[in-house]
């Protein structure tokens, strides 16, 4: 095995990587949970990451297949059976990181863990199913370590804590437009909430300096959500005989889902490292969640968030070299599981990513990382829960896909 030889450079090429090709998760998942600054030899540091992702999913061969909704998705002749469902997104990470004595590290983040955002718009046949949804996230950690040696290398006890809020919409087509009211209505209502929750965190860690060596495995809670709460908004939608709807506060509760990761790394020949993880995430926990009225009234209508996801699996490897003093980098291969399984289309992605890191001095890291990659092909539809159907407005296929991103990343030591 190499013996030290390996500067913070190829750690900093690695982490760029893997920042880059997780941005593509399942589920609600965008950046995700990330402590990898904890670990930062320096008495102090700061670090800012900012990630840009691309998804170009694509839907086709869509068919409404509620005849409820009248004639096509829009109720007046049709709608496109093509249609982008997603929309690119940025994931920011900010950090600072203190030693506190020779035991004791701790550091502070800011992240948005979780979101989502497709927007095939109005005027495709699935308009009664969505017309846009989108979900946002801030979180706040503050995430601490003791260490101490332990044969070759040091231990670390991982603890820590996070708040985090959560918001988000979504539009749809609740009935075609009604062209004899004398106001111009759209038929289109919404579902607005917002909630926030704390979560906890919990680990160990190996560590050999002299071989570049470390194993973390780290616990983050699920996050209840028991306050979510919100409106429905359907005062563009009529009831038979003309009544219009209206607008009326709703509650519910939900769950972000605890997650469990491994992350082995270790140099293999000087100058050269070889990394992986493996990740395990809860999101079967959100299947369908139901959404009620606060005052129950004639034209409050419950209603419901379909998602039925599945539990994720994220699993990546990769090397990393050291090519100078000043410059590493670093390749990785990622797959993550679907969390649809017959309704939705987050079906399973691979993602290559490449990294470099630059380092003019002791003090000052940056990092520049990318991924191209495939969301493969499949194809969603009506499926049973709990006695229920669930997706009974529409069906569709889709192809394989691309999806790239990008990310930059500054870090300073003192």
């Amino acid at each position: 095995m190499a013996r030290i030889g390996l500067k913070q450079g190829v750690l900093a090429a690695v982490a760029g990587v893997l920042v880059a090709s997780a941005a593509q998760a399942g589920g609600l998942e965008r950046s995700g949970y990330n402590i990898d600054l904890l670990f930062d030899p320096s008495d102090y540091a700061a670090e800012a990451t900012a990630t840009y992702v691309n998804p170009q999913r694509d839907l086709k061969n869509v068919t409404d297949i509620n005849p409820a909704n009248g004639i096509g998705s829009n109720g007046i002749g049709g709608g496109s059976t093509s249609v982008r469902d997603t929309e690119s997104y940025w994931a920011p990470r900010i950090g600072v990181k203190a030693g506190l004595g020779d035991s004791i590290d701790c550091m502070a983040d800011y992240s948005q863990p979780w979101g989502a955002h497709t927007n095939p718009g109005k005027n495709w046949m699935g308009a009664n199913d969505n017309i846009e949804t989108k979900v946002e996230s801030d979180n706040y950690a503050a995430t601490c370590s003791y260490k101490w040696e332990m044969g070759p290398g040091v231990v670390r006890i991982i603890g820590g804590g996070f708040y985090q809020e959560v918001s988000g919409f979504k539009d749809r087509l609740v009935a075609p437009p009604i062209a004899f009211l004398p106001l111009s209505l759209t038929g289109v209502g919404r579902l607005e909430l917002e909630g926030d929750g704390w979560g906890w965190r919990a680990g160990v860690a190996y560590e050999i300096p002299e071989y570049a060596m470390r194993a973390s495995l780290v616990y983050n809670s699920k996050v209840d959500l028991d306050n979510l709460s919100g409106f429905i908004d359907l005062r563009q939608f009529a009831f038979p005989g003309g009544v219009l709807g209206t607008k009326y506060d709703v509650s519910g509760s939900a769950s972000m889902p605890d997650s469990l990761e491994l992350k082995v790394q270790s140099g293999i020949a000087p100058g050269w490292l070889a990394f992986g993880s493996v990740k395990w995430t809860d999101w079967s926990q959100l299947q369908v969640l139901r959404f009620t009225p606060d005052e129950p009234a004639p034209g409050r209508l419950p209603t419901t968030l379909d998602l039925l996801y599945r539990d994720g699996w994220t699993i990546s490897g990769g090397i990393g070299h050291k090519f100078t003093d000043q410059w590493s980098g670093a390749v990785s291969l990622t797959w993550d599981r679907g969390t649809s399984h017959g309704y939705g289309s987050q079906t399973d992605t691979w993602l290559l990513g490449t990294g470099v890191s630059y380092t003019p001095t002791e003090n000052v890291e940056l990092r520049l990382a990318g991924s191209v990659g495939i969301l493969t092909s499949g194809s969603s539809g009506p499926v049973d829960f709990e006695g229920q159907t669930i997706g009974n407005e529409v069906t569709y296929d889709f192809d394989n896909d691309f999806v790239g991103a990008i990310s930059t990343s500054l870090k300073v030591r003192f």
